[in-house]
């Protein structure tokens, strides 16, 4: 959508410049005010310095100095506003982890590669906490060595760009080089010997014509092991005890397996799993006639294996010596004598491709392009059973198939009028069509069917059946496959001239219907800048936006097995039944399509878009040569935010009550746990954003640039859509949207955080120090006394990097230096040993990382 698509403009330092340590409006050393910036600006080329809106640069060596291997990764470390959890739950949120921008879910800010918009990924974090539901762009499937650099646009910018550009714009610049490449092999692990980690990057340029094109390739492999932070079981108890009653005194045996049991073999999910990523791109331009044609593409291949459900032996209550494991009856003892870890497979190949010509006709530049994109996800089972079927069943299971494919196309214009105002007039103009389709596959027949088996005798439970479905996931049943597709149609105008030598104003408007009963929507921004001294300005946007409900989300149905602690006395019920309060209890649960009748019967409605307005008021200084400062405060509101529902627990005789819930029942006898998409709530985010840069040339002894940046957002709920009438008939207990799903939105990533950088450069050596501070973040429980807040801490980087040949560099580096966790408060599940350091944490829980790296360049 950008008029400079193709050949990224970027600034005019050497490509062995250095770049600062950390992020800032600029994040490119003391060249960076300097630096052509093509986001949020059309037509007339305008510097970070001079920007009407903020805006972050992070060139392309400060992705490889970070030692990190995931772009996700990397820009959690360098971005003050977002954030990255650790964990964050289960199924596929691991896989593609839902991310932050200001406080807001990843699926509300737009990524772009080129200016084009990128596609999101095809499976849905369904079993996230925070950020649950959506479908964000998977960065990690983007080479890293293919970027020259990454700008972000802090701001609002539906009007410019359309659906999603709520929290902001993401544009991933990709490399332009017309000769030369590099060579890097990164290879590192925690302190604690496990989560060993190897990536190797290459990437390579070259004429393309004879008129100034080129051909860059870029080529990314990485992979990582799994790591877990367990503590060992503290079951009292992992196998069947034997009981014995002589004379009215009663014996306890422990089996005598229990003494050696390895007690961490299943907490081995507590921690990241195992993932190999292969990631090409290809970024194209040659200019022919009066046309410039150009082209750029991604193409990937991802395969990951996570532990996402642990089962220990089966285990009966046995009155007065143990209250066993009665909701866990999957471990059958044929299969599986010792438990089992039951793991998540993904497959996944991701291409996305532009093709596009750009050149002038009757005094406007005009950009016509093309972009087709897919991900296609193959979702397996792995060391799991159905247990209804018995020992017979299988122990490998195809689950689904999810794919997502998007087809864009554009038409962007843009001209510099003269003599109509004292100063030039840059008017743009552009026509968009997009089409989606998003698709869910049935999954193998034993994945998801019940069957008859009963338990023997002489086996805990005997006489009883087992949990229906497969353990910890189900696979997609044919009532829960489907498809769906839509188109859009958008045009927008986009002006923008400065009054005075100081002050510039521009205006936005654009209009988008959507097919699928989406609707219309308009959306219009107002941005001006004021420079009323030299070197300080003042600036301010004010703009709404929308976003569109994702097709992932209209028809997304799923069955898996879902965990919840026992609430603490008198709340300790589940589904009507005491439990015991810190008992872990596992459930089956159910996400219903939100057309479906089930779903209807208890309040669902067809989705609507979220809407938002956004206000932003900034203040820019430069009070000495080398020194810039920025602060930037804002304001979003978003009515209509598409949300899951709280569990809705539903027993037998309550699935009995409406004749709609019969296939329910019919699935699960023994009841279930049903959640839905829906409108719930409303929300205001209200933030600041402070960054200061400032470079030193320190003659003999190199140079050196230090930057610091803040970022804080609160976001409150504004508004809670009332629990439906007939849910509440339904169970008079259930809330739409209870306390743990708001405090998952307003308080379960960190308020604030802090990135320090400092980066000295002398002759061969480059030395990097960074230093974040997150603030506090709370995970709430089914129950205030299950609450966790979790303090602020600090995270040292280092990056030491030295040129032994003019193009042979080596560097070693850590991350995490201090070895930092979390705080030890998390509730642990005493089966498996799981959770002491939570799941949100921002910095991830396993601790100090380090590693070595070698770049050669030719």
């Amino acid at each position: 959508m950008l008029v400079l698509a193709g050949r990224a403009q970027a600034d005019e330092r050497p490509a062995s410049a250095p770049t600062a340590a950390g992020p800032s409006d600029s994040a490119e050393g003391a060249t960076a005010l300097e630096g052509v910036i093509v986001t949020g600006v059309r037509g007339a080329r305008r510097t970070v310095a001079d920007s009407p809106a903020p805006v972050d640069v992070i060139g392309g060596e400060q992705l490889l100095a970070t030692g990190k291997v995931g772009l996700k990764e990397v820009l959690n470390t360098l971005i003050p506003s977002f954030n990255l959890p650790g964990i964050n739950g289960g199924g596929t949120s691991w896989t593609v982890r839902a991310i932050t921008m200001r406080g807001l879910n990843g699926d509300q800010a737009l990524f772009l590669v080129n200016g084009k918009r990128r596609h999101t990924t095809a499976l849905i974090n369904n079993l996230a906490r925070v950020g649950r539901g959506g479908a964000p762009v998977d960065l990690d499937l983007i080479p890293a060595s293919a970027i020259a650099r990454i700008e972000v646009l802090r701001d609002g910018a539906s009007a410019q760009y359309g659906s999603d550009a709520i929290a902001g714009v993401v544009n991933i610049i990709l490399k332009d080089d017309a000769e030369g490449g590099s060579f890097s092999y990164t290879g590192g692990q925690n302190y604690l010997g496990d989560g060993d980690t190897r990536s190797a990057t290459l990437n390579w340029g070259r004429p393309l014509g004879e008129a100034g094109g080129f051909l860059s390739l870029a080529l990314n492999w990485k992979n990582n092991e799994a790591a877990s932070r367990s503590v060992p079981s503290r079951a009292q108890y992992i196998f069947q005890p034997t009981v014995t009653s002589v004379g009215g005194v009663t014996t306890v045996t422990p089996d005598p397996r229990d003494a050696t049991a390895d007690r961490y073999y299943w907490g081995h999910g507590y921690g990241p799993g195992e993932e190999d990523i292969l990631a090409a791109s290809y970024n194209a331009e040659l200019p022919w006639r009066d046309l410039t044609l150009y082209s750029s593409g991604t193409l990937s291949h991802r395969s990951s294996k996570k532990n996402t459900g642990s089962f220990l032996p089966n285990l009966a209550p046995v009155a007065g010596v143990t209250s066993g494991r009665p909701l866990n009856r999957n471990s059958l003892p044929e299969v599986y004598p010792y438990g089992f870890n039951a793991y998540r497979r993904i497959f996944e190949t991701d291409f996305q491709t532009s093709l596009g010509a750009k050149g002038k006709a009757a005094g406007w530049d005009w950009d016509l392009s093309t972009t087709l994109a897919q991900d296609h996800a193959q979702l397996d089972g792995e060391n799991t059973l159905n247990a209804t079927l018995g020992p017979s069943s299988p122990n490998y299971f195809h689950l689904s198939t999810h794919e997502f494919r998007q087809w864009t196309n554009n038409l962007d214009v843009t001209r510099e009028f003269t003599g109509v105002l004292p100063r030039p007039v840059q008017v743009s103009w552009g026509l968009e069509h997009r089409y989606e389709r998003f698709l869910i596959e049935a999954g193998d027949e034993a994945s998801y069917i019940v069957g008859d088996y009963v338990i023997p005798a002489g086996q805990p439970f005997a006489g009883l059946r087992p949990n229906p479905g497969l353990a910890s996931y189900a696979g997609t049943a044919p009532e829960d496959a489907g498809s769906a597709h839509r188109n859009s149609l958008a045009a927008y105008v986009d002006v923008g001239t400065d009054l005075t030598e100081t002050w510039y104003v521009g205006v936005a408007g654009r209009y988008e219907r959507y097919s699928r009963g989406v609707g219309d929507t308009v959306s219009g921004k107002l941005t001006t800048r004021w420079e009323f001294l030299p070197g300080y300005a003042v600036r301010a946007t004010v703009s709404n936006g929308f976003r569109a409900p994702s097709l992932g989300q209209t028809i997304f149905a799923t069955s898996t097995i879902s965990g919840s602690l026992c609430p603490a006395a008198p709340n300790n019920l589940f589904r009507g039944v005491p439990c015991t309060p810190g008992d872990y209890l596992t459930f089956p649960t159910k996400v219903l399509r939100t057309d479906s009748p089930e779903a209807q019967a208890l309040g669902a409605e067809t989705l609507k878009p979220e809407t938002s307005t956004n206000y932003s008021l900034g203040l820019t200084a430069e009070p000495v040569s080398g020194l810039r400062l920025t602060l930037d405060t804002y304001r979003i509101d978003i009515d209509d935010r598409i949300v899951d529902t709280s569990n809705l627990d539903l027993n037998a005789a309550q699935l009995a009550s409406q004749p709609a819930l019969s296939p329910l029942l019919a699935r699960f006898p023994q009841g279930l746990t049903a959640t839905y998409y829906t409108n719930a709530v409303s929300t205001r985010t209200t933030g600041i954003d402070f960054v200061g840069e400032y470079g030193l040339d320190l003659g003999d002894f190199g140079r050196l640039n230090l930057s610091a940046a803040y970022a804080f957002n609160k976001t409150k709920v504004t508004r809670r859509k009332p629990t439906p009438a007939v849910l509440t008939a339904v169970n008079p207990n259930l809330i739409l949207f209870d306390r743990q799903k708001i405090a998952d939105l307003t308080v379960g990533t960190p308020r604030d955080k802090i990135v320090l950088g400092a980066l000295w450069v002398r002759d061969a050596w480059t030395v990097s120090v960074r230093t974040n501070r997150y603030g506090r973040y709370t995970e709430a429980g089914t129950s205030e006394s299950l609450d966790r807040t979790f303090g602020r801490k600090w995270t040292t980087d280092l990056d030491i990097a030295w040129d032994v040949r003019p193009r042979t560099n080596i560097a070693i580096g850590a991350n995490n230096l201090f070895d930092e966790h979390p705080d030890k408060i998390g509730i642990i599940n005493a089966d498996t040993g799981m959770g002491q350091f939570g799941n949100f944490s921002p910095f991830g829980i396993t601790g100090g990382y380090y590693y070595a790296r070698l770049t050669q360049q030719f």
